[in-house]
Order: structure tokens, then C-alpha cells, then sequence
């Protein structure tokens, strides 16, 4: 007597372990964010000064850590509609991994650690990260739940981070870039915002309340417009910057932007930023080339 097949059976993933669970709801992968705080050492053109890039890596850790601890009080707050989600669903507090009490001492040694880290950098930067893990904590207990100010608020939060890497080595920071900065945040926010209506309109499973106050006539034209705005930020940044030849990096910027822009629309990514942004390899060379530009130019002018 055969067995019959079960069709559209998913398998479970093996329980983790609680510190595999732990590291887990860190959400290491999305340190990659904190990347930008290195911004104002690099296009400060000091990038030969040793005790800068010191002070750059230790307030590196310190967001690391404040975002995590972030993190954790967000999928405490969202466990049940991460239980919904087709995706979410893993995460170690959804799915049983992590308790609460656990969770909640994580999230409190995380959040002091990074507090303390800043305070040895300073004033500015003690204020920064405390304002920064105001707004992550306002965001979590509900603006994330307001339509557009989900965005705006995961905008500001990028721009603090590039605020706070300046003002951490001492250097100021050109307002070009700082706005260059909130406009790809905003581009990849409302990237994100397609991609969940996009998932749970596929999967047929209820999604974060916000969503209902999304759709793709609304987001698409705001992706394309944000993208064309991200670039000419961009532009005026490099042409007010240390040297004009900046403005020929522009074209890295560009290719980008339009790459993420077909993986979203063509292929329906962009749910998960720091996944496309790691994982895709035209993205990843065109960063490098970028890079290593920037470099080039910064070096030699």
C-alpha cells in the first residue's frame, strides 16, 4: 500500500540552541547598515589618521549593539504578527527560541553597552546614540504603524548614524550628504514597503498593520521619484565636495539604484534590504568600483 504525498509541506527548521538563538535575534547581517557611520572619516579625507578610524570602528560597535538591542524589543513587541508572517515566522522570539525574560535582559545589557561606549566618545555622541535609540524605541511602540512616518522614521534613524560617525572622529560632515543619505534610506524603506505587499499578497497571510495603508500605486511612483532625487543629492554632494572629480562616481550611483530597481519591480525583491544588498553580485562590484573611486579621487586631490 503506497503512502500518499503531502502536497505544499514545508519543513520546520531545527529549534536552535538559546545562544544560536540569541546571536540570531541580534540580526547580525543588518550591522551592515551601520557601515554608514564610516562616512565621515572617508569623505572627510582622513582616511591615513590612525586614532580616527579607531574612534570610527568603537562607535561602530556601539550602534551595532544599540541596534540589536532594538531589534530584540521590536520582535517582542511584533511576536504575533511575526508568527503570520511567511518569512518573520522564523525569527528565534516568534518561534519559541528566545524567552521574553531572556530577550528583555539581552536587549537592556545591549542598549547600556552601547550608551556607555558613546559617552567615552563624548557629548555629541552620547546625545546621538541616546536619539537614536529614542527614535528606534518610538518606532517599535508605534510609528512604525503610521503610514509614510514608518519611513521617514527609518530615514531619520540612517541619517543620526552618519551624524553620529562624523561627529565621533571630529570632522564635519557636508549637509549634501546628509540629505543624499535620508533620500537612499527613503528609497530603500519604500523598496522594502513593495516587497511585503508584493510577499503577503502572494502568501495570502495578514500582514503588519501599516501595509493597509500601502499599496503599489502609491509606492512605485514615490521608488522611482526617490531614486531620481537619491542621485541628484548626490551629484550636488560631489560637485560641492572636497574635489569636482567626485561627480564622475555619480554613474556608480546610478547603475545602483537602477539595479535595485529592476530587482524590485522585475523580480518582486527588496523585502529584505541587507540580504540584496549582500547577496547580489552586479550590486556588490558596483559598490566596489565605488569605493575604491571615491578612494582614488579623495587620495589624489
Amino acid at each position: 500500500m503506497s503512502v500518499p504525498q503531502l502536497a505544499n509541506v514545508v519543513p520546520l527548521r531545527p529549534r536552535r540552541s538559546t545562544a544560536e538563538a540569541a546571536w540570531a535575534a541580534l540580526r547580525p547581517r543588518q550591522w551592515s547598515k551601520n557601515l554608514l557611520l564610516f562616512a565621515g572619516i572617508v569623505f572627510a579625507a582622513k582616511l591615513g589618521d590612525a586614532s580616527r578610524w579607531a574612534q570610527a570602528v568603537v562607535i561602530f560597535v556601539a550602534y551595532c549593539a544599540a541596534s540589536s538591542a532594538a531589534y530584540v524589543v521590536n520582535d517582542l513587541r511584533d511576536v504575533e504578527h511575526d508568527r503570520a508572517h511567511p518569512i518573520k515566522r522564523d525569527r528565534p522570539i516568534a518561534r519559541g527560541e528566545l524567552s521574553v525574560e531572556l530577550a528583555l535582559v539581552l536587549a537592556s545589557v545591549l542598549a547600556l553597552a552601547a550608551v556607555g561606549i558613546a559617552a567615552a566618545l563624548g557629548y555629541a555622541s552620547l546625545v546621538l546614540l541616546v536619539s537614536f535609540v529614542a527614535l528606534q524605541l518610538a518606532y517599535s511602540l508605534g510609528l512604525k504603524r503610521i503610514v509614510l512616518v514608518d519611513i521617514v522614521v527609518i530615514a531619520g534613524l540612517f541619517v543620526v548614524r552618519a551624524a553620529a560617525g562624523a561627529a565621533a572622529v571630529d570632522v564635519r560632515i557636508s549637509p549634501w550628504l546628509l540629505v543624499c543619505t535620508a533620500l537612499l534610506a527613503l528609497f530603500l524603506g519604500l523598496a522594502k514597503r513593495r516587497g511585503e505587499l508584493v510577499l503577503v499578497g502572494a502568501e495570502a497571510t495578514p500582514g503588519r498593520p501599516v501595509l493597509e495603508g500601502y499599496s503599489l500605486r502609491l509606492v512605485d511612483p514615490l521608488l522611482n521619484g526617490v531614486a531620481v532625487a537619491a542621485a541628484g543629492a548626490y551629484l550636488a554632494y560631489a560637485l560641492t565636495a572636497h574635489s569636482p572629480w567626485l561627480a564622475a562616481t555619480v554613474a556608480f550611483v546610478v547603475f545602483g539604484l537602477g539595479r535595485y530597481l529592476v530587482l524590485v519591480h522585475r523580480h518582486e525583491l527588496g523585502e529584505e534590504p541587507e540580504n540584496v544588498l549582500l547577496s547580489d553580485r552586479p550590486i556588490l562590484v558596483c559598490v566596489a568600483l565605488w569605493v575604491v573611486a571615491c578612494a582614488l579621487v579623495l587620495a589624489l586631490t
